[in-house]
């Protein structure tokens, strides 16, 4: 350790008199000059100005609107479509830290594991208020989830509504590690905890290549809404306490313009447990009488992404 420590001395030694020297050069030049030279406090003004102008661009109403195109909609590990593409518009509004948030779910093809032909469908609205706020290079935040939720299939009947709560914390540093909790706190009792983390290479002035994954843990209150399945995708009588799915995201932002962008991208979902494979085939689209029978538990899935921000 010691070793390490007079390493470490080492370096930061001509650091400091890199730094220094200017500034004792400098000081030498100032004890020099008359006393007709401006004093240094005059430049405080100008200092002032810049933090005000900051402080006035923080305080500006923000927001983004965009729409995704994609060949599935997975959730959670969750299959909620089949063999149609679906298109997800969102609104976003921000001010000093406040955020608002409004997302929908268009099915263009709802799947029938029968004969039926199903038109284009609305699943799903949900609306998301948050707040964050940064210290340092730690960010923190906590918000509120209502997810309006209505039937796969046009006229069939709508599944309960559901509220989260969450808090989480991010740090600005590499890859940027990101930890969230989810609370259920209206029909579907579990708690729902996400480790995340993501990084951009920029590959041109207007292009880059993001790189993003995450790891979630699933752990249930309630048997009735949110049971254990065994190894043939049955309900138990146990709560799910496992770790659940994880994502691997690959996406292409390309800066149209300062406020378009389009962004390509490539999902895979799969399963961290067994308990997750049997759960997430249960819980599938795939149109078996036995849920053991269908063909996977994990999803790959893409499309692209039209936001304009402002």
């Amino acid at each position: 350790m010691k070793r390490n420590m007079t390493r470490t001395q080492m370096m930061i030694l001509p650091i400091l008199l890199l730094v220094l020297f200017p500034m004792i050069t400098w000081a030498g030049e100032e004890s020099g000059k008359t006393a007709e030279s401006k004093p240094a406090v005059e430049a405080a003004p100008a200092a002032e100005s810049k933090d005000a102008e900051q402080k006035q661009e923080e305080d500006k109403i923000t927001g983004e609107v965009a729409a995704s195109i994609l060949s599935a909609y997975i959730w959670r590990g969750q299959e909620m479509t089949r063999h149609g593409v679906v298109i997800q518009p969102s609104a976003t509004v921000g001010y000093k830290g406040f955020s608002l948030n409004v997302w929908g779910n268009l099915d263009t093809r709802p799947y029938s594991a029968g004969t039926e032909k199903y038109s284009s469908n609305y699943t799903e609205t949900d609306v998301t208020l948050s707040y964050s706020h940064k210290f340092g290079i730690v960010s923190v935040g906590a918000g509120y989830i209502y997810y309006g939720l209505a039937a796969l299939q046009p006229g069939g009947t709508d599944p309960l509504d559901s509220q989260e709560i969450f808090a989480t914390v991010s740090v600005d540093t590499i890859l940027t590690p990101t930890l969230t909790i989810y609370k259920e706190i209206d029909h579907y009792h579990q708690w729902y905890a996400t480790l995340g983390v993501s990084h951009t290479f920029k590959l041109h002035e207007r292009i880059g290549l993001k790189l993003a994954g995450q790891v979630s843990y699933l752990k249930s209150e309630d048997d009735s809404t949110y049971p254990k399945f065994d190894s043939d995708s049955v309900a138990t009588t146990d709560k799910f306490n496992n770790f659940h799915d994880a994502t691997v995201t690959i996406s292409l932002p390309v800066a149209v313009t300062k406020n378009i962008a389009i962004t390509p991208l490539l999902t895979y979902v799969f399963p961290l447990s067994n308990d997750a494979r049997y759960e997430m085939k249960a819980r599938g689209l795939q149109g078996t009488l036995n849920p053991s029978d269908k063909d996977s538990s994990s999803f790959l899935y893409g499309g692209v992404t039209l936001s304009f921000a402002f």
